[in-house]
């Protein structure tokens, strides 16, 4: 088995929450880091909608396609 190395990212989140290893606390991490990350995403697309790169008739079209046949 090849061997893993952490990101100073995934090193970093280690050492702050490795003090409580509860399943509550787990789970407020992660809403806190999906509504983060959510932000960022809101962020781009509004970007990108008022450069005109993405508008109604792109998103109608992706509705339509499969994305993991692209792989």
């Amino acid at each position: 088995m090849e061997a893993t190395t952490l990101t100073p990212t995934q090193q970093h989140l280690l050492k702050i929450f490795s003090f409580n290893n509860s399943e509550a606390y787990a789970r407020e991490v992660q809403i806190v880091l999906t509504q983060h990350f959510q932000s960022r995403l809101d962020t781009e697309a509004d970007k990108l909608w008022d450069e005109g790169v993405l508008n109604q008739e792109h998103l109608d079209a992706l509705r339509h396609e499969d994305l993991h046949a692209k792989s």
